[in-house]
């Protein structure tokens, strides 16, 4: 699995004096480790809150959620694979997230700038078993690092 291919990279890495190519490595897998090195299962569901780099954010072993409005979607584009799902009242957002869900995955929540997707995430962690994870400073942010979104749906 990923993650003990992490823990394993970490350990082996502590051991050796850096290069410039481990150092690379080393600033593209802590963002990573901090993103997908959640532990699953019903003790580690809850919120979590995190800043992925743009390659831990794409190389994410879960789901992805876009709870921004279809004209936002539009507007700026969505990170690609990404399940685009309005949130607009926890009923309906769990009725229609609930497809997308599976045992022991993760779910990411990603909107414009964070602010939704860290209300809503942390009303979604007391009703899953699963990780939910807010991807701060939404799809903005990842934009500002050079992320070039593409159309909604893959349009």
């Amino acid at each position: 699995m990923l993650i003990d291919q992490l823990r394993a990279y970490w350990h082996h890495a502590a051991h050796r004096l850096p290069t410039p190519e481990g150092l690379r490595r080393h600033a593209v897998a802590l963002p990573l480790l901090a993103l997908i090195a959640v532990p699953v299962g019903p003790a580690s569901a809850g919120y979590h809150s995190v800043a992925p780099s743009l390659e831990a954010l794409l190389a994410f072993d879960g789901v992805l959620i876009d709870i921004r409005r279809p004209y936002e979607w539009q507007q700026t584009g969505v990170v690609e694979g990404s399940v685009q799902l309005t949130f607009s009242n926890p009923d309906s957002f769990l009725e229609a997230l609930e497809p997308h869900l599976e045992a022991g995955t993760p779910i990411a929540l990603i909107c414009r700038t964070g602010s939704r997707t860290q209300q809503a995430g942390r009303m979604l962690a007391r009703h899953l078993d699963v990780p939910v994870i807010n991807i701060e400073g939404g799809i903005v942010r990842l934009m500002h690092l050079g992320y070039d979104p593409v159309p909604p749906n893959g349009r």
